[in-house]
């Protein structure tokens, strides 16, 4: 796979470091996740795919001295903790850089290592607010909505982290050295709002929340609920597309408004609610599938991965213990993702066989485990 023989650690953290350390897995890394010991494990990683688990107590100066060591035989790091955080540890960048120039040092947070914030806690919707993409999210005349934690954590956190990682590694073939990357989701997820801000003379955001064309305000650009209760989406913006809407709904284009005439926007949502409420969900795949009319289904996880398309594209994956999970995106020609089948690991499963791959001998390993530094899973257990 393409990042075949990278080394990466992974502190555990909550869900946007998780998604960066699958990423990396998903397409060949050998990643270790380094979780918190018992004594102080709040969560478990549902991103655990193709990870390793070693059980290590950073807050003890034994613990923190093996994460050094680890440090110099590896090539990434991802750091999920609020700023300050691995400097108290004394695993700062400038010290494991130090001891491994060639180290990728990826700090993953909220507001970046730097501003008014950095020290402050916060989560995805706070991030969000902060980017100022939230307040373009939400209907006409209610509240701005995060739409669940997809944005800041995962796609401005996770997904941005993981090409940061993954250009600096590209540098770092040209330099030999590594450097300390700042990943921050407030940044990330502004970032990816880029055409909002390039866009806005072209006029597609003049009007309140709710009412432009591509934020809900549009007939031709909804959900619309159908007989049986499910729902359709609706894209069909280009005016071929829309004339081949109007088509599969029955209606004469002839003797409706303009597709762009705002004003009649309300009522026209209107009507076309009213039409697909009249059929299910399968008749109005039956109508427009095929088509340019840009109508699919919306589908509920229940029933994604069986859909024709996405079963055609192998788009989920089943694992060992029958999960069902999307498959890694995006599918390189050569060199494909191939995630790992297994279940996730246990906390702690593999400290031992990690240690010594890392060049601990067994008495340091049989040491650290009897201070209680180290710790290994029930099923994995032997000393």
């Amino acid at each position: 796979m393409a990042l075949s023989g990278v080394r990466v650690l992974e502190l555990a953290g909550l869900a946007p470091a998780p998604l960066c350390g699958m990423i990396l897995a998903d397409f060949g890394a050998r990643v270790v996740r380094v979780d918190r010991t018992s004594r102080s494990q709040m969560f478990t990683d549902v991103q655990g795919r193709g990870k390793r688990s070693l059980a290590l107590d950073l807050k003890q100066p034994q613990g923190a001295a093996a994460l050094r060591r680890l440090c110099r035989e590896t090539d990434v790091l991802i750091e999920p903790f609020r700023h300050g955080v691995m400097e108290k540890f004394g695993l700062g960048p400038e010290v494991l850089l130090q001891d491994n120039p060639r180290l990728i040092y990826a700090r993953l947070t909220g507001f970046g290592q730097t501003g008014k914030y950095a020290s402050s806690a916060g989560h995805d919707i706070n991030y969000l607010a902060l980017s100022g993409v939230l307040s373009k999210l939400g209907r006409k005349h209610e509240n701005p909505y995060a739409p669940v934690n997809l944005l800041a954590d995962f796609a401005g956190g996770g997904v941005i982290c993981a090409m940061g990682i993954i250009t600096a590694l590209y540098e770092r073939t040209k330099s030999g050295k590594g450097q300390i990357i700042d990943a921050s989701m407030v940044k990330g997820v502004a970032y990816l709002s880029s055409f909002l801000w390039k866009s806005q003379k072209m006029g597609l955001w003049n009007m309140p929340r709710g009412e432009n064309m591509l934020d809900g305000g549009a007939p031709f650009y909804e959900t619309y609920k159908t007989s049986d209760g499910k729902y359709m989406a609706v894209g069909a913006i280009e005016p071929q597309f829309y004339e081949q809407l109007l088509k599969g709904l029955g209606l004469d284009s002839g003797k409706l408004p303009s597709q762009l005439s705002v004003s009649d926007w309300p009522e026209m949502k209107q009507k076309f609610a009213s039409v697909f409420a009249q059929k299910t969900q399968d008749e109005w795949c039956s109508i427009f599938d095929g088509t340019d009319a840009c109508v699919t289904p919306v589908l509920s996880f229940d029933n994604v991965a069986s859909h024709q398309h996405n079963k055609q594209r192998s788009s989920f994956i089943k694992n060992d213990e029958e999960e069902i999970s999307p498959r890694p995106a995006p599918v390189l020609s050569r060199t494909p993702a191939i995630p790992s089948f297994k279940r996730d690991p246990l906390i702690g499963e593999h400290t031992e066989e990690i240690l010594l791959e890392y060049g601990f001998t067994e008495e340091e390993i049989a040491k650290l485990y009897s201070d209680k530094i180290i710790e290994f899973s029930k099923a994995k257990a032997n000393l």
